[in-house]
């Protein structure tokens, strides 16, 4: 039911009779959230003068709008989605927007800016962006350019579970103040559930902005009706409204007497209307397992039948909030601070402040090991504000849509160990191998990675750098070019543990290489020989072709372990580009920063 009157355009409105009750068919069955999204999207159409018929009067662009730099640093695409939505909406309060990434961003871009929203995620170990760090480094720079006269706020995106939480937005905020920023409304820094935490600096910073800025609202008219396709409404699914995704299949790929256990996963989109592209990623919604529920009661002497209020909910069983909504593995310094003070241990107090070793005492340890060498009286209700929310979990896709239509297919590590006496394993990877039977349903979205996407001309060659799991998005790559008959030449090096175990969609690979869609495949099994041998290995070994097929413009992109493979690869690639590209390091280096900014540098690292 329409959240708008009938008579929606005005009698004095510059539309024709026809055009008037078109709009006010339209528009009368448009719901609330329908309502939302179309302010937000005429108001960005407006405000970057894009789109209007031109057949009658012009749109009239206020004289007065005030300027405002949106500038982001995304590895995996978060950053830039949020800077995008900051964009509509600060557009539709009137201010005249310019989002730029920092990759192609420059000093003098800063300078010149009135007011200025940054969005900058960590990565790694309290790295920048891999496409942000020329930026980051000219910013921190001694001879940086001042800022004097920029009002400014940041959003600062991480992974609390990481030492280094968040050290961009630390960073970026201190920095932009000593350069003689005004810093107009406080940092704020999100987890990765961050939408409340985004959506709150975002009114906040935007409110401030209009106080200082006095932006005016862009008025539009026109005696033509709306030029140009139509365009399509925002996805009825995503994050907030996962889809209820039915599994078809889940295989184990590893063979008998593996160390590993990777599972090939395929879901159904059948009456979800959502696609992807290959290099996206899927967000699965987890639950947690029965068995750690029942040691976390236990270990913290909760019956789990009371009631809790949650969000939404006044009313609603701890032991569902337990399965559906708290994090129980995952343990931070701001969880160890609160649990220190609900309880009063002194001692955990003083470790929760010292990063380092508090980072050290929390490895391997989860709420249950907490609990039980600092037992705890604390209520069900009290673990409902102290936990940290359960997040869906991101996995590069390795399959196409023009390959397998209305599906969706996943290449899933299972992690399993023991740790502190006690059988662990990962969330959602165990939630995906043991408890999302065939034919049950899980909430899933999609998730773009504008970095990590094939050349847009077909015929440019590939080189992909993918050691287990990481060989997911490389699958949807391969799958996609042979579809779609892609004439590109296409380089995959592959590594695991032991070839006969572990060689992952091995008859696949085999026949794209007879069919000649795979035009070279190097392998790296590390335990099949005495030395180890991994993928970097056989690049070097490659070094002289490698680089002939960067010279003649080749992509290059690589997936996994962000940790040790991806710099060791990223390592190997300056090398080979020095030696066989007659560069000097810091030639080689610059090399690739370019290759980087040029998106020809993939990277989907975790």
């Amino acid at each position: 039911m329409s959240n708008l009157p009938n008579q929606i355009i005005p009698a004095d409105a510059p539309f024709a009779p026809e055009q008037a009750a078109a709009l006010n068919s339209v528009l009368g069955a448009v719901n609330a959230e329908q309502a939302a999204w179309l302010k937000g999207f005429f108001a960005g159409l407006v405000a970057g003068d894009q789109g209007f018929g031109q057949g009658g009067g012009a749109s009239v662009a206020a004289g007065g709008s005030a300027p405002l730099t949106i500038l982001f640093g995304s590895e995996s695409g978060n950053a830039e989605g949020l800077a995008d939505r900051v964009k509509d909406s600060a557009s539709a309060e009137g201010f005249k927007c310019k989002v730029l990434d920092m990759a192609d961003a420059k000093l003098s871009d800063l300078a010149q800016a009135e007011n200025l929203l940054v969005l900058v995620s960590t990565w790694g170990e309290g790295e920048p962006p891999s496409r942000a760090s020329d930026f980051y480094d000219a910013i921190m720079a001694e001879d940086a350019v001042k800022l004097d006269g920029v009002n400014f706020s940041v959003l600062g995106l991480g992974d609390s579970s990481y030492a280094q939480f968040n050290q961009m937005g630390k960073e970026f905020d201190k920095r932009l103040e000593a350069l003689g920023g005004t810093r107009i409304y406080n940092k704020v820094e999100c987890d990765v559930d961050f939408e409340g935490a985004y959506t709150g600096w975002a009114n906040g910073a935007i409110a401030k902005l209009k106080e200082i800025a006095k932006p005016v609202a862009v008025a539009g008219s026109t005696s033509a009706a709306v030029a140009g396709p139509a365009v399509a409404a925002a996805p009825i699914y995503g994050k907030a409204n996962p889809f209820p995704a039915e599994m078809l299949k889940c295989i184990n790929l590893n063979g008998t007497g593996s160390a590993k256990e990777t599972v090939h996963v395929e879901i159904s989109l059948e009456g979800s209307g959502l696609t992807y592209q290959p290099g996206d990623a899927l967000g699965v919604v987890p639950e947690n397992a029965s068995d750690l529920i029942e040691e976390f009661l236990e270990a913290a002497k909760i019956d789990g039948r009371e009631n809790v209020s949650f969000k939404e909910e006044l009313s609603i069983p701890f032991r569902e909030v337990l399965r559906k909504h708290l994090d129980l593995r995952t343990l931070n310094t701001v969880i160890l601070k609160k649990y220190a003070k609900a309880c009063d241990y002194k001692k955990l107090l003083k470790l929760s402040e010292d990063r380092e070793k508090a980072s050290e005492w929390i490895w391997g340890r989860d709420v249950v090991d907490l609990i039980k060498e600092y037992p705890s009286s604390l209520r069900a209700g009290d673990w409902v504000h102290l936990l940290r929310p359960l997040s869906p979990r991101l996995y590069s896709i390795a399959s196409s849509v023009a390959a397998h239509p209305n599906e969706v297919h996943l290449t899933v590590g299972a992690v399993r160990y023991e740790s502190f006496g006690r059988a662990k394993k990962g969330v959602c990877s165990t939630f995906i191998a043991d408890m999302w039977e065939e034919g049950s349903t899980a909430g899933i979205y999609f998730h773009s990675n504008k970095n990590f996407k094939l050349p847009a001309d077909s015929g440019t060659p590939i080189i992909m750098v993918g050691p287990g799991t990481g060989i997911a998005p490389f699958r949807s790559f391969i799958e996609e070019r042979a579809a779609t008959g892609a004439k590109g030449e296409n380089w995959l090096f592959f590594g695991d543990q032991r070839y006969t175990y572990d060689f992952l969609y091995q008859t696949e690979w085999q026949d794209y290489l007879k069919k000649g869609v795979l035009t070279k495949l190097d392998l790296a099994f590390s335990r099949d020989q005495p030395e180890k041998i991994y993928v970097q290995d056989r690049m070097r070994e490659n070094g002289k072709e490698l680089w002939e097929w960067l010279d003649k413009g080749a992509y290059f992109y690589v997936c996994g372990d962000a940790s040790r493979m991806a710099k060791d690869v990223n390592q190997a690639l300056i090398d080979i580009v020095a030696e066989h590209g007659g560069k000097s390091e810091e030639d080689a280096i610059a090399y690739v920063k370019q290759m980087t900014k040029e998106r020809r540098y993939g990277r989907d690292v975790y």
